[in-house]
């Protein structure tokens, strides 16, 4: 299994994915179809296509991490950030990401953040598609490092907080 994490971009516009991919005869196959089964109010995840009837492969569920607010929400999170996370697929594998030969054997699971304000779709789709690609590279690199942690220090924050020093 491998986790993936990346965020992009600064304001309503920007990108938070949180990436899985696995088996789909494991774990992370079994949630796949547990998650895609499973809808609730305002979050409903979806299969992850290129065009209608041409789903990235491996599949990938977009699971949307903030609830639908308004039209404009829902046509930006199902349009401009949907395809922008089919993008950021289609990049991983062009860069080697992930291996071609066992596409259909994984399946993804993308968590994805759109912020309700979100206006300019063709941001918020960029953003999405350097978002997944890149967390799907860092997934596949194992990036994520102890070291990388303790040299922080107490230096933490993030777009939505920054603690004072």
């Amino acid at each position: 299994m491998q986790l993936g994490e990346s965020f992009v971009g600064a304001g309503p516009e920007a990108a938070h994915v949180n990436t899985i991919l696995g088996d789909r005869l494991g774990p992370v196959g079994t949630a796949w179809a547990t998650a895609l089964a499973t809808p609730r109010e305002g979050h409903a995840g979806f299969v992850v296509v290129a065009k209608p009837n041409v789903p990235v492969l491996p599949f990938t569920l977009f699971v949307n991490k903030a609830t639908i607010a308004s039209s404009l929400h829902g046509k930006i999170t199902w349009g401009a950030a949907q395809l922008g996370i089919a993008a950021g697929v289609l990049d991983a594998l062009e860069a080697g990401s992930i291996d071609h030969s066992q596409v259909h054997g994984l399946a993804i699971i993308a968590a994805v953040w759109v912020d309700p304000d979100a206006k300019d779709e063709d941001l918020v789709f960029e953003n999405n598609r350097r978002s997944m690609s890149e967390a799907l590279q860092r997934g596949a690199t194992h990036e994520a490092r102890v070291e990388d942690l303790l040299a922080l220090g107490g230096d933490l924050g993030n777009a939505y907080y920054l603690p004072k020093a």
